[in-house]
């Protein structure tokens, strides 16, 4: 690689994780004496297990989600989302961190249209607007504001 040629940013995150698993567990079992010791009634145990189904999907399917970051452009994908923006088409980026601490990224092309990034799909922000400016790309950083 030329000395100019600023690194490639890769991120990915797996739907498949120890943690989910652990707590996916962990809340069958609560619910499941909440059922048995407390005499729960059906439909309210059910009712709070129909929150586990994405995370249930989520393990059987080992979803994936990420983004790439090149002197070719930003790619992203998220399930069966998967979206190509050449780094010539952006404008800049907004960072938006939001009242839960998280920060969401939204792409703004020269066009005027926004494209937001699925939050499982955004890499640490610190790492992001560092690859963002290292590639050229102007970062707006905004805290506690809609995105």
């Amino acid at each position: 690689m030329p000395e100019d040629t600023p690194e490639p940013l890769a991120f990915a995150r797996k739907g498949r994780t120890w943690t989910t698993l652990i707590a996916l567990v962990g809340t069958w079992i609560v619910l499941l004496l909440i059922w048995l010791v407390l005499n729960a009634a059906w439909w309210i145990v059910l009712f709070f297990l129909l929150f586990t189904i994405p995370a249930a999907r989520d393990i059987w399917v080992g979803t994936s989600a990420g983004s790439d970051l090149s002197r070719h452009g930003l790619r992203w994908y998220s399930g069966a989302q998967e979206v190509n923006v050449s780094l010539d088409d952006i404008d800049h980026v907004r960072l938006v961190t939001r009242l839960d601490t998280s920060v969401r990224a939204a792409l703004v092309l020269f066009s005027g249209r926004k494209l937001r990034m699925p939050i499982e799909s955004t890499p640490p922000h610190k790492d992001f607007e560092r690859a963002l400016l290292a590639h050229g790309v102007k970062v707006q950083r905004h805290h506690f504001t809609p995105l």
